[in-house]
């Protein structure tokens, strides 16, 4: 595996720990799941995004590909988490 695919990898998850400390503030903290399970959402899809956009051609080195997976990490962590507590109720 290329250096480069790691490093990116890490950078999606400490983005996705990033992430998960800021939930409790955006109202994505319940009694329904535990405190890691934001973080978690946030890692699954900011790996797939990124997993898709590579294999669709986008290259690592541009801002395209970190733009929407910056973007489509909070919004996943947040529908997903409301999804989780929809489906617990």
């Amino acid at each position: 595996m290329d250096p480069i695919n790691l490093l990116s990898l890490a950078f999606v998850v400490v983005y996705a720990l990033i992430l998960g400390l800021v939930a409790p503030y955006i109202n994505l903290s319940s009694s329904k799941f535990g405190a890691l399970v934001p973080t978690a959402l946030a890692i699954v899809t900011g790996s797939l995004v990124w997993s898709i956009l590579t294999w669709a051609g986008f290259h690592y080195d541009e801002a395209w590909i970190w733009l929407i997976v910056m973007l489509s990490m909070p919004v996943g962590m947040w529908l997903g988490a409301k999804r989780l507590t929809k489906i617990r109720t």
